[in-house]
């Protein structure tokens, strides 16, 4: 393979791989130095003995997402607050099943239900379920055998299944929720917004230490409308750019051009939302509005 074919072959690819790295590390910067690396590896491999370049290049981002991600759980310990994932633009072309399932496996609840895995449970669960490889392809990944892979993978599903969050929520009622939260803050009326929201609903903001954001969760409906009433003082003066953010509607608020924060939504299976999640934490909101992750 000549290495105008092999750059080809990778770029081909690149999305995939993209998409593979963030779902395991839950950081578009952290992802885009995994994918880097692994490319950096494809260009010293022997690419004539390669017989399967789109099971080589997975075998190579997962083993280094699964590195990364070792180190990023020791620096997360002593994170300021709470620790959010990376918000991302998504890609939303339609919203035919195959895609929203695909969609849903980028939404922030279930990325904060991944931390609670290992390494190889995250990257095993992912593998299986969300990018269909066979166990045998994935215990060859993560060097260790086929057996103890599915218990890996079974281990995974149970967590992830007792917690029920990657369910699709209409879009319609999602628009209808955006509507009421922009009304709700900039106007102070949260009568519309009340009916829309989970009794025993979250909202969780990320600062990172770098940016004013609450620090505690908030829980309880009364308590999340008393807050966002608040916000009212400070984000009235900025734009609001509705936009796709890990996999459902959401919204960036703009200052000078740039994200000063964002805002995404968990819903429950009856429709109503039941997290808030607010990045504020300039680190995270730089890449906002990069090249969608599928």
């Amino acid at each position: 393979m000549h290495e105008a074919d092999a750059s080809a072959v990778f770029e081909t690819h690149r999305s995939l791989l993209m998409g593979l790295a963030y779902r395991i590390l839950g950081s578009r910067a952290d992802a885009e130095d995994a994918v880097q690396d692994t490319f950096i590896k494809w260009n010293e491999a022997g690419h004539q003995a390669i017989e399967n370049p789109v099971a080589w290049l997975t075998t190579a981002c997962t083993r280094r997402c699964i590195d990364l991600l070792r180190s990023a759980h020791r620096s997360r310990v002593d994170y300021v607050g709470s620790w959010l994932p990376e918000p991302i633009h998504t890609a939303v072309e339609d919203m035919q099943a195959d895609h929203a399932e695909l969609a849903s496996s980028l939404g922030t609840a279930f990325m904060l239900m991944l931390e609670r895995l290992t390494p190889k449970e995250r990257a095993a669960y992912l593998l299986h379920e969300i990018f269909d490889r066979p166990y045998a392809e994935i215990a060859e990944i993560l060097e260790m055998q086929e057996p103890a892979c599915r218990k890996l993978v079974s281990r995974a599903k149970e967590s992830i299944e007792q917690n029920r969050v990657r369910h699709v929520t209409p879009r319609p009622q999602q628009e209808k929720l955006l509507a009421a939260f922009e009304t709700a803050v900039l106007s102070g009326d949260t009568r519309g917004l009340a009916g829309l929201l989970a009794e025993d609903i979250e909202l969780r903001a990320d600062g990172g230490g770098k940016a004013t954001a609450v620090r505690e969760t908030l829980h309880g409906r009364q308590r999340v409308l008393d807050f966002l009433t608040v916000m009212q003082r400070y984000w009235s003066d900025l734009r609001w750019v509705f936009m796709e953010i890990n996999g459902s509607r959401g919204l960036a608020l703009e200052q000078d051009g740039e994200a000063v924060a964002s805002v995404s939504f968990a819903y429950d299976e009856a429709g109503r939302v039941s997290d808030i999640f607010i990045m504020r934490n300039p680190d995270k909101l730089g890449r906002l509005q990069a090249q969608p992750i599928q």
